[in-house]
């Protein structure tokens, strides 16, 4: 498992940049865009001014801004010059943002137009300098040579290149398998979010299975979209570090993607492969498709099997056209699908599959083509990862997932009580996920550990499973199950476009959902039956990667 050899990291970068040098690279959505022999320009010029700073191999240097080419750039910047880089997601608050600064000892910081008005500079006094991403400007500076620098810059770039800068002039660090690459922050719901520590070869395991078993199947010079967070692992790997090490034309939404933006996108991308969180597809599906398909005469249609086929043919090109047309398939990822869309796209043999992984494994541990997706699993376990379920019984009786390999973090930095939680003695890395696993290898997640409530007698109760039948039902756009006492109760925010387009009351939402509750409590055995479903007025307060933050609610 272990004994896989890892080539450097940034001879793939390199790579890349040269194989691809007069081609498109990066586009910021309806603005300008970087060629691969841009992208290596800019990354030398940071080069030059990081030296200036007096930035050393391995120090730390942090990136907060909303997804961008500048973004893309200032990272691998800071790896080919061999620094630590700490993404910072941007949805953190500014106290956030000066806590991970200051707990990374990052020595430079580069924040995007809409970050830059919630950091405070003297609330991180460790920094060298702060850098605007939208042009690379300083915002503030503490180093006379690092300021000298940015003045002189273009003068400083062509005295090192006299002669232009050419793709033999492309020659950066070197990185070792082992060797610390990236600190990454996970969502932290509760109290302070640790820093995941994670080695070249964790970024090199992930962008190598996906080039095995992604890039095989989508044409040499393919477009992507990015839509998810670049600072989350799950949007770096497969939408960053992935489609760029493989030469293709990386599209940034650098606009909050509400789920028009992403529709339009989508159109005029027309990505070639989808790589979504579960709201994403399941917004669309509900909102630009149902609304299609549901009229009585195709719903009599579907039921006759002489032209079912040809119906089901033409709502998939429909769901196909609303995700560009292009794809070879949807990924999904960051959490489960509602049962109901994934049965519904099985239905129409539409190519989805969802993925499985943690930050703590850069992400992946799981995945399937949409050819082997089996409903209601994540994938197999990747070849550089032994995956395991802790149970007597792994096929029957879940247990958490546990796994070792070639992606899996070296630890929590300046952690080390919450390093030996989460890597045991042998080497095996605890998910806190519950599982199940076929013969055959599919994953069946069933919930978090620290969600698990236990029912009156003792019984498991999984909040996840009860939610998703929920989500389905008249009204509901999302839901949370609570204990309260020995019973169980749902919180539900309705859907309220619906509301206001049927112009129901507040009276008429609560009759609908108590019949919600009846008909859910009839396919859910005793101990797990929902005592009431109290409505709330605004949507639940998510993290980063678009899950509840469950502490708040309880």
């Amino acid at each position: 498992m272990n004994d896989i050899h890892v080539p450097s990291f940034n001879g793939y970068i390199e790579k890349a940049i040269k194989e691809n040098w007069l081609l498109d690279a990066l586009t910021d959505y309806k603005g300008a865009t970087l060629q691969y022999h841009d992208v290596a320009r800019k990354i030398e010029k940071l080069h030059i001014m990081m030296q200036a700073a007096g930035i050393q191999k391995g120090d730390r240097i942090a990136i907060c801004g909303r997804n961008s080419a500048h973004w893309a750039v200032a990272f691998l910047a800071t790896l080919t010059y061999g620094a630590v880089v700490v993404p910072i997601l941007h949805e953190f608050n500014g106290e956030q943002i000066h806590n991970i600064v200051n707990h990374s000892e990052s020595r430079l910081l580069f924040v995007g137009d809409y970050v830059v008005g919630l950091i405070k500079a003297e609330e991180m006094p460790q920094l060298e300098g702060i850098f605007n991403l939208p042009d690379f400007s300083l915002h503030t500076s503490r180093n006379e040579k690092l300021s000298d620098a940015r003045e002189r810059l273009n003068e400083l770039f062509g005295k090192k290149y006299p002669n232009a800068f050419r793709m033999n002039n492309v020659k950066w660090h070197v990185d070792q398998p082992e060797e610390l690459c990236m600190i990454n922050y996970t969502s932290g719901t509760t109290g302070f979010s640790k820093g995941v520590m994670l080695p070249y070869r964790a970024i090199w395991g992930n962008v190598d299975f996906c080039q095995k078993n992604l890039a095989i199947h989508m044409p040499k010079f393919s477009n992507t979209l990015s839509i998810l967070p670049m600072a989350h692992m799950y949007g770096m790997a497969i939408e960053f570090l992935f489609p760029f090490c493989s030469g293709y034309h990386l599209h940034f939404l650098t606009r909050l993607p509400s789920p028009a933006v992403i529709a339009e996108a989508f159109q005029q991308v027309k990505p070639d492969v989808v790589v979504a969180v579960p709201l994403i597809i399941e917004k669309i599906i509900r909102k630009r498709v149902f609304p299609k398909i549901q009229s009585n005469a195709i719903k009599l249609m579907l039921q006759m099997p002489v032209v079912s086929k040809k119906v089901k043919e033409r709502i998939r090109q429909e769901v196909y056209a609303a995700f560009g047309g292009r794809a070879y398939e949807v990924i999904v990822g960051g959490a489960p699908l509602n049962q109901e869309i994934e049965q519904f796209l099985q239905d129409i043999d539409f190519p989805l599959t969802v993925g499985y992984g943690t930050t703590e494994c850069a992400p992946l541990i799981s995945y399937s083509d949409y050819h082997d997706f089996v409903p209601g699993s994540c994938g197999t376990p990747l070849p550089c990862m032994d995956v395991r379920i802790a149970s007597p019984d792994p096929h029957h009786v879940e247990g958490e997932i546990i796994t070792k390999g070639t992606n899996v973090m070296l630890g929590y930095y300046k952690n080390p009580e919450a390093t030996s939680q989460a890597i045991d003695h042998d080497g095996w890395y605890h998910t806190g996920d519950l599982a199940t696993m076929s013969a055959d290898g599919h994953i069946f997640i069933r919930g978090r550990i620290k969600n698990m409530l236990l029912g009156a007698s003792g019984q498991n109760v999984y909040p996840e499973e009860i939610e998703d039948k929920l989500n389905s039902m008249a009204m509901v756009s999302e839901s949370l199950i609570v204990q309260r006492g020995d019973k169980l109760v749902a919180l539900v925010y309705p859907d309220m476009d619906e509301a206001h387009t049927m112009g129901f009351t507040p009276k008429d939402l609560e009759s609908i959902m108590e019949q919600n509750r009846q008909e859910l409590n009839a396919t859910l055995p005793v101990y797990s039956k929902i005592q009431s479903i109290q409505l709330q007025d605004e949507e639940f307060q998510k993290t980063p990667k678009k899950s509840i933050k469950r502490y708040l609610y309880q």
